[in-house]
C-alpha cells in the first residue's frame, strides 16, 4: 500500500482532478488481488479522514487569526483556480449541485448493481473497529506524515530567508491544503501561489514570496514525481501508467 500511495502522489503532482487515485487503486489491486475495488476505494477514503480533520482544524485556526482572504477577496486573487465559481455563484452552485447529484446517483447505482456493496465498504473501514490498532497502524503514520510536511516547509522557509517559525510553517500548510480542495490544476498550482502571497502580504516582498512559493512547488513536485514514477516503474515495469492501469479500470461484475 505504501507503493500505491507514493505512486498516486507522484501522478497527482502533475495530473489534475486526482488522476493519481486511479493509480493508487491499480497498484493496491496488484498487491491485494483478492480485495475488491470497492473495499480498496473505501480504504483510501479512510486514509483521508485524519488528514481532513487536521487540515480542517488548521483552516479554522487560520480563520480565527483573520489571515485568510474573505469571500469578497477570493474571486479577485490572481491565478485563483476556482475564482470563476465565486464570481458566478449561482452557476457555480448549480454545477456543484450537479456533481453531488451524480455522486449520489453513482453510489446508489453501485449499491444496486454490486452485490454486498455496503459490506465491502465496511471492509475498508474495518480497522476503525479496533481503536488501538487504528491509532497504531494508521493515525501514528499520518501524524509522522504531517510532522514531516511541517519540517519540510520550515526548512524551505529558511532556505528562502523567510521567518522560519512553527506559526509560519502552519500558515504555509494551510495554503497548501486549501489549494487542493478543488483539484482543477496539478497540486493546486496557481491557487497555492495566490493564497501564499495574500497570507504573507507585508511579511516580505512579493518577489521573495513568489520565489519561495514557486521554488517550494518545484521542489515538492520533483521529489513526488521521482518517487512516484519509481514506484510505478517497479510495479508495472513501465512508466506508461495510463496503459498499465487501463485493464484494471473495468467495473467489477455483480457478485
Amino acid at each position: 500500500m505504501l507503493g500505491a500511495y507514493v505512486a498516486g502522489t507522484g501522478v497527482n503532482a502533475i495530473i489534475p482532478a486526482r488522476g493519481g487515485d486511479v493509480v493508487k487503486l491499480a497498484i493496491a489491486k496488484r498487491a491485494l488481488p483478492e480485495a475488491t475495488y470497492t473495499t480498496l476505494a473505501s480504504t483510501i477514503v479512510l486514509m483521508t479522514l485524519f488528514d481532513s480533520v487536521v487540515a480542517g482544524a488548521l483552516v479554522v485556526w487560520a480563520v480565527m487569526l483573520g489571515v485568510l482572504p474573505g469571500l469578497n477577496v477570493l474571486p479577485h486573487l490572481p491565478s485563483f483556480d476556482f475564482g470563476w465559481f465565486l464570481r458566478h455563484p449561482r452557476l457555480g452552485a448549480a454545477i456543484g449541485g450537479g456533481v453531488v447529484l451524480l455522486l449520489v446517483v453513482g453510489i446508489w447505482w453501485a449499491a444496486l448493481r454490486v452485490e454486498a456493496f455496503w459490506a465491502r465498504v465496511k471492509q475498508g473501514f474495518a480497522v476503525t473497529r479496533d481503536r488501538s490498532r487504528y491509532l497504531r497502524t494508521v493515525v501514528l503514520w499520518q501524524v509522522a506524515d504531517w510532522s514531516l510536511r511541517l519540517a519540510t516547509v520550515y526548512w524551505l522557509l529558511r532556505a528562502f530567508s523567510l521567518p522560519a517559525t512553527l506559526h509560519n510553517a502552519l500558515l504555509v500548510q494551510v495554503s497548501l491544503s486549501l489549494s487542493t480542495i478543488f483539484p482543477f490544476s496539478p497540486s493546486g498550482i496557481g491557487t497555492e501561489q495566490a493564497l501564499l502571497l495574500y497570507v504573507f502580504r507585508g511579511a516580505a516582498s512579493r518577489t521573495v514570496l513568489l520565489s519561495f512559493s514557486v521554488g517550494m512547488r518545484i521542489t515538492l513536485t520533483a521529489v513526488n514525481v521521482v518517487l512516484g514514477f519509481s514506484a510505478i516503474l517497479l510495479t508495472f515495469r513501465t512508466l506508461r501508467w495510463r496503459r498499465a492501469v487501463e485493464p484494471d479500470r473495468a467495473i467489477e461484475s455483480p457478485g
